[in-house]
């Protein structure tokens, strides 16, 4: 006769203690943080095919020329991280280069200004991401929450960058920044699993 395990005896399974990630949750973190820089380097790509064809950069074009440079190192680091830990990437990466380049490519067409409005609502959704990373981070995991730590402020200057940019100014400025918005909270989601 068999001995009853700890769920039938009405315990259930010991609770994971507080601050420890599970490989699991460190691979998913990694997934989707390495998801989500190749779709912001997308969203660039696409804002400057669209706004790179004019003759003379503008200020915003310029900027937008040095955030896309940040966000590639970004892709850089967590690529090299998925590789050195055996991360499987996400499998959604396909779709998340051409809903990235659309993105950014229709904001543009929109103007500068969307084009930083798409910004500053991306980056508002990666600040809220980074952070909730952080703050589970274990000590062991010091690599990775130092390149998120990193990272979290790049995007928070991105997003500052924008907003001095005029994008609040765009065309439908709430209504697109909540679209947005809306879109990378659910391209996390899916990056996380998928």
């Amino acid at each position: 006769m068999s001995m009853p395990d700890e769920a039938q005896r009405g315990r259930g399974p010991r609770p994971k203690p507080p601050g420890v990630l599970t490989r699991p949750e460190v691979e998913s973190m990694i997934r989707v943080d390495h998801a989500g820089e190749f779709g912001a380097l997308q969203i660039y790509q696409g804002q400057l095919a669209m706004l790179g064809r004019k003759t003379g950069e503008s200020e915003s074009v310029q900027a937008i020329r040095r955030m896309a440079e940040q966000e590639q190192e970004h892709f850089t680091h967590f690529d090299r991280m998925v590789k050195e830990r055996g991360v499987r990437p996400t499998a959604l990466e396909p779709v998340w280069r051409i809903a990235g380049f659309a993105l950014g490519a229709v904001t543009a067409l929109m103007g500068e200004k969307a084009a930083m409005a798409c910004t500053a609502a991306v980056e508002e959704v990666i600040d809220g991401h980074y952070r909730k990373q952080i703050d589970g981070m274990p000590d062991k995991e010091r690599e990775l929450k130092q390149a998120i730590s990193e990272f979290r402020g790049d995007e928070l200057e991105h997003r500052d960058l924008a907003l001095a940019h005029g994008a609040t100014q765009a065309p439908g400025y709430r209504l697109l920044s909540s679209a947005i918005r809306l879109c990378c909270r659910t391209a996390i989601t899916l990056s996380e699993k998928i």
